[in-house]
């Protein structure tokens, strides 16, 4: 694809998100948030590969990059030296012995989060969304490829909506996982996110409780409901509330943001009322029809196709 500046309009692309991001400048977005697919639909190739090792005195054979504030250069083929050195190839034999599904889901995701990691700027965050199942697993992962000192939240979104189970507590939330580019010079405003009430009012001041709270990492957020304004039609769409936050925490005014599972384009909408730019990148048809009927009026947006 051809190479993509970020000095024209806001824009929505309808292609494979892995033919993209190679087009995409380095450090360009300063927020970059992901809401991958768990299932991802693919026929993906099981890989026989053995796990091996690696001996401090060996750790410079066979590395394609650190990990650390600068992120990791290599791909899933290789193996790189992670936070404590680690070796990011024996984490994931490691994972591999608890569940024999996550080398086909992070053979599918972790190409994309290398990109996503070039692309984010010095001061820049990325949020990874994603359901209990594989939270866990992709934490550690995430600690070897970018370094446990990038890792700066685990988020979790608590929702109360659907069938709730009889034999097990009810699964009724999501994660995210936050980690930023640089931990010395990432931005944050908490000055500019939008305030709650407070659970006890009782316990404050009268005008604390006026003012109301800065969330803390654990969101009380409905879903978008079935017959709200809000509702696109998308299935997996996501709250404006719960992306509002992350975009007026971790962005500026005229600050640049992608999201590359755009789905609905929850993310683009709210970076638009926020002042924020935007790249939203699906290979969905409905997804993209979605997004042109929730675009429709905000001008200056263009739909590109790939070639």
């Amino acid at each position: 694809m051809t190479r993509v500046a970020l000095d024209g309009p806001d824009r929505i692309i309808h292609a494979d998100n892995l033919e993209v991001l190679p087009s995409l400048p380095d450090g360009a977005f300063t927020l970059v948030y992901l809401d991958p697919p768990f299932n991802t639909g693919r026929s993906q190739a099981r890989r026989s590969t053995r796990h091996v090792r690696v001996d401090e005195t060996d750790a410079s054979a066979g590395a394609s990059g650190t990990g650390g504030g600068t992120g990791s250069t290599g791909t899933g083929a290789g193996t790189i030296t992670g936070f404590a050195g680690k070796r990011y190839e024996r984490i994931r034999g490691d994972l591999l012995r608890y569940d024999d599904r996550f080398d086909d889901y992070w053979a599918f995701l972790e190409p994309r989060l290398l990109h996503a990691w070039r692309l984010l700027a010095d001061d820049g965050t990325l949020y990874l969304h994603l359901d209990y199942r594989e939270a866990h697993y992709a934490k550690v992962l995430l600690d070897a490829l970018f370094g446990r000192e990038c890792f700066l939240n685990e988020i979790i979104w608590a929702y109360d909506y659907g069938a709730k189970a009889k034999r097990r507590w009810p699964t009724k939330h999501d994660t995210v996982l936050v980690y930023v580019k640089d931990p010395d010079r990432y931005w944050f405003d908490s000055s500019a996110v939008d305030r709650e009430p407070y659970m006890a009012p009782g316990l404050v001041t009268p005008e604390k409780a006026e003012l109301g709270k800065l969330p803390t990492d654990v969101w009380w957020h409905t879903i978008v409901s079935p017959t709200g304004r809000e509702k696109t039609g998308y299935p997996t769409q996501k709250p404006v509330g719960i992306l509002r936050r992350m975009v007026q925490a971790s962005t500026r005014e005229g600050d640049w943001v992608l999201d590359f599972f755009a789905g609905s384009g929850t993310t683009g909408a709210v970076a638009a009322t926020l002042g924020r730019r935007f790249v939203l990148v699906d290979e969905n048809a409905e997804a993209i029809e979605v997004m042109r009927r929730r675009f429709a009026e905000i001008s200056g947006v263009e739909f590109v196709a790939a070639e």
